[in-house]
């Protein structure tokens, strides 16, 4: 599981973007403490390397590229995945984020490419960062690490890959990608779990497009769950309270407790995109104390692998972001010509 935060578009309150902000840092360290399988990565500062300036961009709209689960096979690995980052290149993006999971749950016995936690997967993925023009982030996700000490995954100690993972994706204050952007990094606490014990949260970042954000975008691995609807992906919550049904331990009812206070304090636009559950979406799940849909709060799952399907289902979504408009954020879905199996491109 893991996290990325991005404080987007332009013409808010000061007063509301100043709280939320402040509130991202504490929930993150909040996070962190309850779920060890969640790392947060947060962004702000939208510059290019060697650019002293923020880029304001908020006066008009721009796009951004979201994707994540994948590669899960050799022929997602092989064609899928680059098919999608030419799709992606072919377009003006301003960043791509990917929200984690590089690999699937368990290695391929026979794959071509790496499927374990071994160097190799984080080195493919790296290239595969790269390939993007835009600038290109991530956020750890559970099959990257957590997992790895699996061993279909190579039987690895969890907390060395995550390790690893922080010297490949997250060495400097900028992100990946042909045109990389400079971040806000949280070093000045070693709230993090290493190896080693408790280190700088480096993968934890944030960055903005323009000032005065007009709305708020997090970008997560894991699906939480918010209400009662949909047990087969994501556990079961009461949306009053927030609480799982199913007595387990939880590492996300306090966060979503403070979230649900923040979105309703913020009033504008909250997008909230994870990956996990593999099942494109954008819905508005969560819910207030008295049982009421949050209406400037949405839930937005991206495209990942769906390895029933036993085909190269590899897609991805775009976001336009355009601060005059209500909503600020709209959604559109992008099947990449190339991978289409089921039904072949026109």
């Amino acid at each position: 599981m893991g996290k990325t935060t991005d404080t987007l578009g332009d013409h808010t309150g000061r007063r509301g973007s100043r709280t939320l902000r402040r509130w991202l840092v504490v929930a993150a360290a909040g996070l962190i403490a309850a779920a060890i399988t969640t790392s947060l990565a947060m962004g702000e500062g939208f510059r290019a390397k060697g650019d002293d300036d923020d880029r304001d961009d908020g006066h008009g709209a721009y796009a951004i590229g979201l994707w994540g689960d994948l590669p899960y096979s050799d022929v997602q690995a092989l064609t899928g995945v680059p098919n999608l980052i030419a799709d992606m290149n072919s377009q003006d993006l301003a960043f791509t984020v990917h929200d984690g999971d590089l690999k699937a749950g368990n290695g391929t016995p026979g794959s071509v490419t790496p499927t374990i936690c071994s160097d190799a997967l984080y080195i493919q993925a790296l290239g595969f960062f790269n390939a993007l023009r835009a600038p290109a982030m991530l956020t750890p996700g559970d099959n990257d690490w957590t997992d790895c000490d699996r061993p279909s995954n190579g039987g690895f100690n969890s907390l060395e890959r995550l390790d690893h993972e922080r010297r490949v994706f997250f060495s400097t204050r900028f992100s990946l990608g042909q045109h990389p952007m400079r971040q806000e990094v949280q070093t000045d606490q070693p709230f993090c779990l290493g190896v080693s014990g408790p280190v700088p949260c480096v993968e934890n970042r944030r960055w903005r497009v323009a000032h005065n954000s007009a709305a708020v975008m997090f970008i997560a691995q894991a699906d939480p769950g918010w209400d009662l609807s949909d047990g087969t992906r994501a556990p079961l919550r009461n949306p009053k309270t927030l609480a799982e049904t199913d007595g387990q331990p939880d590492g996300y009812q306090e966060f979503l407790i403070a979230l649900r206070d923040e979105v309703i304090a913020f009033r504008k636009p909250v997008a909230y995109v994870h990956g996990d559950s593999h099942y494109f979406r954008v819905d508005k799940p969560l819910q207030d104390a008295q049982g009421r849909r949050l209406e400037n709060f949405t839930r937005v799952e991206t495209f990942g692998n769906n390895q029933g399907n036993g085909n190269n289902d590899v897609q991805w979504l775009k976001v336009v972001v355009d601060a005059r408009s209500r909503e600020v954020f709209a959604y559109q879905p992008q099947i990449v010509p190339a991978n289409r199996t089921a039904v072949p491109a026109p």
